[in-house]
């Protein structure tokens, strides 16, 4: 999970829309924005009998248009789409109004299946909109919602009524970070997934999965996945928001590829958050980039928790 979103051609209109069915709720919204346009996804949540996750982006920006807007992103957790599987949904994507007191956003549409798990982005409001107006930014807190109207596959679904609700309390100082530095000396050796040895963050061991060749995901890519081991020791109910910066260190330019994400790990959530398409094969064995020396390769992944569900 965690490949990029495809954009929409034009803003979506905000309009009322149903209260949605997953409210993700952000605390210190501020802290995101000083951090950067990276995307943030949250903690699954399930509907129709599918898995799915929001994603946010804080600063998006439309080709050939630089006023950034708060987008969002409807994605579907990828391992439970078979090859060949296409999931239809119909859904709406939304933020909390605060002065009217109702959800504002626009509906959409998106084929899902085994390689396109994310839907196309939905521009919502320009960001400076969203920062001079108490409407939808209450005491650096918004609230961005979900609600999925349709889900076919071979016949129809029937959505079910409970709320799913998840907050996170974002920091803008005291982060917790670790850094981890995985040399593989054997790389063109590997052919199967393999796991990195583990590291600490936070008190808590991590681990990097690839896939050398890459996943059944991926397109000529290598894969790559943060997992946190003992998933099961945290408190209950319990989440934490990473922002996970992996490179692979160029080794003759210190030209380094660099990929960032923010996700949510959960209790209950036992997938590993990363992507499929990391770098094209092609790219990595290319002499010339420096990312791979004879058959040595250099993986290095910061991680900071920069939130959590907890605001204490």
């Amino acid at each position: 999970m965690g490949n990029s979103c495809v954009a929409s051609a034009t803003p979506a209109r905000l309009r009322k829309t149903h209260d949605p069915a997953f409210k993700w709720k952000f605390y210190g919204f501020s802290a995101l924005l000083d951090r950067g346009a990276v995307s943030a996804n949250s903690a699954p949540f399930h509907c129709c009998g599918y898995s799915w996750f929001l994603q946010v982006i804080p600063v998006h920006k439309k080709s050939g248009d630089e006023i950034p807007y708060i987008a969002l992103c409807l994605c579907v957790n990828q391992n439970i789409l078979k090859p060949g599987c296409i999931l239809s949904a119909v859904f709406e994507l939304s933020m909390y109004n605060h002065s009217k007191g109702t959800y504002r956003g626009c509906k959409a549409s998106y084929n899902f299946q085994a390689k396109q798990t994310h839907s196309e982005t939905k521009c919502l409001i320009p960001l400076e909109e969203l920062l001079k107006s108490s409407d939808f930014l209450v005491d650096d807190s918004c609230v961005f919602g979900v609600r999925i109207l349709k889900a076919n596959v071979n016949k129809p679904i029937v959505i079910p009524k409970p709320i799913t609700v998840q907050n996170i309390f974002l920091q803008k100082k005291g982060f917790i970070k670790g850094t981890y530095t995985w040399t593989m000396n054997n790389f063109l050796d590997m052919k199967l997934p393999v796991f990195s040895p583990a590291f600490d963050v936070g008190g808590q061991k991590w681990h990097i999965n690839m896939y050398p060749l890459g996943d059944k995901y991926s397109t000529n890519s290598l894969s790559l996945y943060l997992y946190l081991h003992g998933q099961k020791e945290l408190p209950l109910e319990s989440e934490m928001m990473i922002e996970l910066t992996i490179s692979i260190l160029d080794q003759k330019h210190g030209k380094h590829y660099t990929v960032t994400g923010r996700f949510v790990f959960a209790t209950k959530a036992k997938s590993g958050w990363g992507w499929s398409n990391f770098i094209p094969l092609k790219t990595l064995m290319d002499p010339s980039r420096g990312y791979l020396v004879g058959s040595n390769c250099i993986l290095k992944a910061d991680a900071t928790i920069i939130g959590s569900s907890n605001d204490g």
